[in-house]
């Protein structure tokens, strides 16, 4: 008789359903609530975490979920204390595949005012690569903040299209550096015949990271009328900047003439303006080509820093010593055969950068500053990588400790800036470069 009953209810239920219906949640039902479960749990649990992991990893616990109550959760985590959790919450927001939690974060921005959130919605717009950003990103470009400028000419610019270049195309003339080198390198991006003019017109910036995106630029745009600006502009520099213009004039010719540059002036007499940039497919031969002979040219007496070696006669090695540095590594397998003394983050900085200072050439000058709550400069400025000057720093790695906590106004304060003095303090590009340490030219 129980069996029958159940039966004939489960008939009736079926009864209920509209024609068509299936007696299951669809595939897609069932994600959405989800979805909606997740961030019910996260608003739930997420105060009461105060372990700095724990709450890293309850924001990436929202990977993949597609609903706008994502976005309600993590827009204020953007602005929290400890950066790494604030950098969690943007790859959590830069991940959507569906249109309507990104169009919440754009909802977002329109309303936002805090700087820190701002600039964690832009970076998280960048990173996603999404489309049709609208008015809320394009008012940003005229922000007070520079940085906010610099992160909304990226974040209209990642997703390739072409149309907006007319809106960030003007700010190549912006008075901060940084907001340069973006449009430098957006413009470059996406293929845009602004890009080679406004290159040429700032390939001789006082600024040297703003030079080094108008040289890539030139490399990346390939016109003909490239090719003299840059042999000019190898002349005029040294360094790791000179190996930009080999780089971008290789991109631009597919010829293997490396750091020789009589020859690349002797290529330009031969044929100036008469020459023809060749086209992808011709490219991809004289690549194969060039290969065999770029190690005859390669510039010698690299500085290395963790497999990263640069070419600059001027460095500046900034190494964090907050409290963070006292974390065990995670990934260990890239770190297996450095015979470190431990796994700890600080012990296999201090290990590279003392194996760096060590195999400095006489040439180069360098300098150290660490930095946690206040920053700590080895010398006032960069000195001679002579014997003595290599034993004084050798003393002063060995010395470092993790103290806790950093400062961005502490750098800002400590020029920090990668320009001259009164620039400010945020860095142009990152090339190349390891995340406890900054290359200087």
């Amino acid at each position: 008789m129980q069996r029958l009953t159940l039966v004939l209810l489960l008939a009736a239920s079926l009864l209920t359903l509209p024609v068509g219906a299936s007696a299951a949640p669809t595939a897609s039902a069932c994600a959405a609530v989800q979805d909606e479960e997740i961030v019910k749990e996260f608003k739930k649990y997420f105060r009461k975490y105060k372990d700095p992991d724990a709450r890293i990893e309850a924001v990436l616990a929202l990977l993949g979920a597609e609903t706008p109550g994502v976005v309600d959760v993590l827009v204020p985590v953007l602005g929290d204390k400890d950066p790494d959790v604030a950098r969690a919450s943007a790859r959590v927001l830069a991940s959507f595949e569906t249109r309507p939690p990104v169009d919440a974060l754009i909802a977002r921005m329109e309303k936002e005012k805090k700087e820190p959130v701002r600039l964690g919605l832009l970076e998280a717009m960048r990173a996603g690569k999404y489309s049709g950003l609208g008015e809320p990103v394009v008012e940003a470009l005229e922000d007070r903040g520079w940085a906010v400028r610099r992160l909304a000419v990226l974040a209209l610019s990642a997703a390739g299209d072409a149309a907006v270049v007319p809106m960030i195309a003007p700010l190549g003339g912006d008075e901060e550096p940084a907001v340069r080198c973006a449009v430098l390198d957006s413009l470059a991006s996406l293929g845009a015949e602004g890009a080679v003019e406004l290159a040429a017109a700032l390939i001789a910036d006082e600024v040297w990271q703003v030079r080094a995106s108008a040289i890539a630029a030139l490399g990346q745009v390939r016109r003909t009328s490239s090719v003299p600006l840059l042999i000019e502009r190898y002349k005029a520099e040294e360094g790791r900047l000179q190996l930009d213009v080999v780089d971008s004039l290789t991109k631009l010719t597919g010829k293997a003439y490396g750091a020789r540059i009589e020859l690349w002036e002797r290529f330009w007499a031969s044929y100036g303006e008469r020459y023809q940039i060749p086209t992808d497919e011709e490219m991809v031969k004289l690549e194969e080509a060039r290969a065999k002979t770029n190690e005859k040219y390669t510039i010698k007496n690299a500085s290395n820093f963790v497999g990263v070696e640069t070419p600059s006669r001027s460095i500046l090695f900034v190494i964090d010593v907050s409290g963070s540095m006292e974390d065990l590594v995670v990934d260990r397998e890239q770190f297996q055969d450095g015979d470190y003394p431990s796994w700890a983050r600080m012990d296999i900085v201090k290990t590279e950068l003392a194996r760096t200072v060590e195999g400095l050439e006489p040439y180069v000058k360098f300098g150290i500053i660490s930095f946690a709550t206040k920053t700590k400069r080895w010398k006032k400025k960069l000195v001679p990588a002579n014997v003595i000057n290599k034993s004084s720093a050798l003393a002063f790695v060995k010395g470092l400790e993790p103290l806790g906590g950093n400062s961005q106004m502490d750098l800002a304060l400590s020029g920090l800036g990668g320009g001259a003095p009164g620039e400010s303090a945020g860095a142009c590009r990152q090339r190349g470069g390891a995340n406890r340490h900054k290359h200087r030219r």
